[in-house]
């Protein structure tokens, strides 16, 4: 089980037209992952081991940088139980 949940709110710096492009290889590098995760209209929150989150977290760096980014700034919260944790826990509730 997932040991971890982390939501990534990535803040390229690019123009104002460019964002969501830049976003969105973002969020697509995260469906490659294969982990669990829902995308919301501020973040994305993916469910996997800390470790591998943490290299997500990275990777989504990366690939602003190499989109054109002078820089990035990121919004990371994270929670961690060793006995495991997941998305559907939280929201099971408030899907229809």
């Amino acid at each position: 089980m997932a040991n971890a949940n982390l939501s990534l709110q990535v803040l390229p710096r690019v123009p104002e037209e460019q964002l969501y492009g830049v976003v969105e290889r973002v969020i697509e590098m995260i469906q490659n992952s294969g982990l669990p995760y829902v995308v919301g209209p501020m973040e994305t929150t993916i469910e996997g081991d800390i470790e591998v989150l943490l290299d997500l977290v990275k990777r989504a760096h990366d690939i602003c940088i190499a989109a054109g980014a002078s820089a990035v700034m990121s919004v990371v919260k994270i929670d961690y139980r060793p006995g495991g944790v997941t998305i559907d826990e939280k929201i099971r509730k408030y899907r229809p």
